[in-house]
């Protein structure tokens, strides 16, 4: 058994949880679940990076669990109105196209390696944050509104540019001629 895996399917078994105490109206304890999946991420990569413990599999799970709970909380705190819908559409809309991307390379046996850029990682970072001040705003009452409304607007730029450097990288990557017969 792989430790850094378990703790990231233990991640991925935490976003159910976090959505319904989120639907639960129990915004508080939905923060303490999402701080805790945030700490099982860092520990999951640290002990993989540390005890040379990587995989394939690894990554994968890795990046599915982290989609998996940002769309989700992102989705959530949208039908919520918490969160305008701009920028649930983005988010996820960002999220489609990597995923539809990847795909379609695969699809049509011209696959992409899947490598996080630095605008992605920046842009994780954006997401992460404000919904952790979303959420910290409605649990604690603690956050001012016009410091969500700045992240609203950094979230947007951040993910819209992260789709365009996806989407550019990507293009290039299926412009280059391929050897397959019958072409």
């Amino acid at each position: 058994m792989n430790i850094p895996n378990t703790i990231t399917l233990v991640r991925i078994f935490l976003v159910p949880v976090i959505i319904w105490l989120m639907v639960s109206d129990q915004m508080l304890l939905a923060l303490i679940v999402f701080v805790i999946a945030g700490v099982t991420d860092g520990a999951d990569g640290y002990i993989a990076k540390t005890y040379n413990l990587q995989t394939e599999l690894g990554a994968y799970l890795d990046a599915i669990a982290d989609k998996l709970l940002l769309v989700s909380i992102y989705i959530v705190l949208g039908l919520l109105d918490e969160i305008p819908a701009w920028l649930v559409i983005l988010v996820v809309s960002r999220d489609v196209l990597i995923v539809g991307a990847f795909i379609l390379s695969w699809m049509i046996e011209q696959p992409v390696q899947v490598r996080p850029r630095m605008i992605s990682k920046i842009n994780t970072v954006g997401q992460i944050v404000l919904a952790s001040l979303v959420l910290t705003h409605l649990g604690l009452g603690i956050i001012a509104p016009i410091i969500i409304q700045i992240g609203y607007l950094m979230v947007g730029i951040l993910t819209v540019s992260s789709a365009a450097v996806y989407l550019a990288a990507w293009m290039n990557i299926m412009a280059q001629p391929t050897d397959r017969a019958g072409d």
